[in-house]
């Protein structure tokens, strides 16, 4: 049977019902205060979770939902603990990317994720820093890689970070990581020859310096 429509130009798209312009001076009753004035993530407006996720996916061991609820978690935090009804039933209206709303136990779920991939990260990185795979020169070159990527999501975030910060904050974590190396030689080579300088290396048994 041939198609009797037309072309799409001959189309009636009116819609049968004029839809009402939303007032933006009358606030949605069943949107809480708290949850309606959450700009966090407002640089992302129109972002696609796909995007997202594929960007954290090629940089870090999280996806885009844990990402956000973690955030989320974080940031409805009360004194009897996280509100994860609250985050689950207005996702949508929290993170511009996220589509549906979530049970608490998923919230829970995908917070917990988060921390579970955290702290293997930290363990795996830990190792790389201490196993003497890197060299003192690759060690900083990752971290500074790895900072970017941090300050860059804190951004996304919308933490305004002064250079002053950014410098401090990178000094601080280069500092430490001197040290986890230096603290690291002296596991490794407790008793024997400095590979770097020759001189005989001895841990401190008692923890003191």
């Amino acid at each position: 049977m041939p198609d009797q429509r037309g072309s799409p130009a001959d189309w009636d798209l009116t819609p049968a019902v004029e839809p009402l312009a939303d007032d933006p001076t009358e606030p949605d009753d069943d949107v809480p205060q708290d949850v309606r004035e959450y700009t966090r993530f407002s640089k992302m407006n129109g972002a696609q979770y796909e995007r997202v996720n594929e960007f954290l996916r090629d940089r870090t061991y999280i996806t885009a939902r844990e990402w956000a609820i973690a955030r989320l978690c974080a940031d409805f935090r009360t004194e009897t603990g996280v509100e994860m009804t609250k985050i689950g039933e207005n996702l949508p209206e929290l993170i511009p990317f996220m589509t549906d709303t979530y049970s608490p136990q998923a919230v829970n779920q995908a917070r917990t994720a988060f921390e579970d991939k955290v702290r293997m990260a930290g363990a795996t990185f830990l190792y790389g820093a201490m196993c003497d795979f890197f060299t003192a020169d690759e060690l900083d070159d990752l971290m500074y890689e790895v900072t970017e990527v941090a300050k860059f999501l804190l951004e996304v975030e919308g933490v305004d970070l002064a250079v002053e910060d950014e410098l401090e904050a990178e000094e601080r974590i280069s500092s430490v990581m001197r040290d986890v190396r230096s603290a690291s030689d002296e596991l490794r080579h407790d008793g024997t020859d400095c590979p770097n300088c020759g001189h005989t290396i001895e841990a401190d048994a008692s923890g003191d310096d």
